[in-house]
């Protein structure tokens, strides 16, 4: 496989851990609602000049799934974003990268769960690693802390926008529609903008000025419209299973980006929590054999001795 096929989905990551850090420059700069508003309505009003028509000529497969499209459009971008806006104010970009990485392992457990695929060794396995790491992490090293809930509010709010995205993800598979990749983005950023528009209205309203108007155009378009665009392209050269393995190196570039740009320093908990979390979600992704059937092998093995 040429080399430059995996350009795309490095591209993706590393725009994907520089928004962590746009996350948390945005914390002085420009109220969560409003810049979770303002970069999709960026994001629709940069689509809408090259997608518009094929959006007209697929709108009765539009009116007819309208329902699915709201609910990813409100998983996918109204909250996976809207609450790591919200978590940047009270957690660290690195965290928010670790945290994010776990969504490969979150959509493997969900997919059990609500597609019925049968549970893996590595699923099972990688899932109680990664379970550890997360509460090294929460616990900032402590994880009996969490007993006396002593969880940062971001912190648990990215685990939360994390199983949202996770969801997403299952539920675009589940829900298959004859629509093409871009028709159907643009149909959920549609529905996303809608569900923002509230909270944006509620306030507070921050004015766009110079010192938040790149943040905005930088989550507007390269983390929204460009990094679709390369991941729709790295699926469909490398395929998704190879793609998503690229969002491992989320926690690095994310820590590495704020190390340089925020000044944060990276503590033992986070290259202990961020091993257990990588380590899990290596498991889930390479380990597929189902867990029903080495089970049942080994009891026929049993059985024949």
């Amino acid at each position: 496989m040429p080399l430059i096929y995996f350009l795309p989905p490095l591209a993706t990551v590393l725009i994907w851990s520089g928004n962590m850090t746009i996350n948390q420059l945005s914390v002085d700069a420009i109220a969560p609602s409003s810049i979770a508003f303002l970069r999709w309505l960026l994001a629709l009003v940069v689509m809408t000049p090259f997608v518009l028509p094929a959006v007209l000529r697929h709108q009765d497969e539009i009116v007819r799934n309208w329902p699915k499209l709201a609910l990813l459009g409100l998983l996918g971008m109204g909250l996976w974003q809207g609450l790591a806006y919200i978590a940047a104010e009270t957690t660290t970009a690195t965290n928010m990268g670790i945290l994010a990485a776990m969504v490969p392992l979150l959509t493997v457990l969900l997919s059990a769960l609500i597609l019925k695929e049968p549970p893996t060794l590595g699923g099972v396995a990688g899932g109680v690693l990664a379970f550890i790491g997360v509460t090294v992490l929460l616990g900032r090293g402590n994880p009996l802390s969490l007993l006396q809930l002593e969880v940062a509010q971001g912190d648990a709010l990215m685990v939360v926008a994390a199983t949202c995205y996770a969801l997403y993800g299952v539920m675009l598979k589940r829900w298959a529609m004859n629509l093409p990749p871009w028709v159907m983005l643009y149909a959920q950023v549609c529905f996303a903008v809608l569900f923002l528009l509230p909270p944006y209205l509620m306030g507070p309203m921050t004015p766009v000025d110079g010192k938040n108007v790149w943040l905005i155009l930088y989550a507007g378009i390269p983390a929204s419209v460009i990094t679709t665009f390369l991941w729709m392209r790295a699926v469909r050269q490398i395929g998704a299973n190879q793609a998503s393995i690229f969002i491992n190196l989320m926690p690095l570039f994310s820590a590495l980006i704020a190390m340089a740009l925020l000044g944060e320093q990276v503590s033992g908990f986070h290259f202990i929590g961020g091993l257990l979390i990588l380590a899990g979600v290596i498991m889930a992704q390479t380990l597929t054999r189902p867990l029903v059937r080495a089970a049942a092998a080994r009891k026929t093995q049993s059985v024949q001795q």
